[in-house]
């Protein structure tokens, strides 16, 4: 069991980095594109970026799996807790993107245009800032504490704690009402957590037996 747990989360969290960084690369071209700071992302930027999410949210919640597979006994409370959060992560934020994806363009809905518009305020941003801002930060958060015992998995725990913490400071902006706060958020988790991804990825590949995360005493 031990190398299947090691493969999935080689995989995993590889698939993952490699989707946020396609999604920051997109998001970038997305705003370079736009003829004025104001304007939203249009197309195609905009549609692969709500596929990449798509793809992202499994692979978190694959990889946070792997992490609890792989997690010391007494660290497994907290693995588990990640997958948890990710999962509701991944509930929230898949059901906004697809439905912005299927239901955004249909003229018939257009009374309901401003609950699927991804601009503030609307349904679908609040509940996408309820699942990054917050569940995406619990998840992260939690799973930082089973990262230790190595220089590499003490710097796994760090990008994980900066990168849950910066989504959390993403909520100042709802509280004030300025989305240029709550940019903050998508430092933590487009910024600073593929990074944090691709060292689990690391720690994967260099652990033979992925027993237990601190070496043995």
């Amino acid at each position: 069991m031990h190398g299947v747990v090691r493969r999935l989360g080689i995989v995993s969290a590889l698939a993952l980095a490699l989707f946020e960084f396609l999604y920051v690369a997109v998001l970038v071209s997305g705003l370079v594109a736009l003829e004025s700071p104001g304007d939203p992302i249009s197309d195609p930027f905009f549609t692969i970026m709500e596929l990449l999410i798509l793809l992202i949210v499994p692979a978190m919640i694959i990889m946070m799996i792997a992490v609890h597979a792989w997690a010391p006994a007494s660290r497994k409370p907290y693995s588990l807790a990640a997958i948890v959060f990710a999962a509701i992560l991944a509930c929230l934020t898949s059901a906004v993107h697809f439905s912005i994806l299927v239901l955004g363009r249909e003229p018939d809905l257009a009374g309901w245009a401003r609950h699927l518009m991804f601009e503030w305020p609307s349904t679908v941003y609040a509940l996408d800032i309820l699942a990054w801002d917050w569940f995406f930060a619990l998840s992260v958060l939690f799973a930082a504490p089973v990262f230790r015992g190595s220089r590499l998995a003490n710097w796994i725990r760090y990008l994980l704690i900066a990168s849950g913490v910066l989504a959390l400071a993403g909520l100042v902006g709802v509280v004030v009402g300025n989305m240029q706060i709550r940019n903050i958020g998508i430092v933590g988790y487009a910024g600073i957590f593929p990074f944090a991804a691709l060292l689990i990825a690391l720690l994967f590949w260099c652990t033979p037996n992925c027993g237990e995360v601190e070496p043995s005493r």
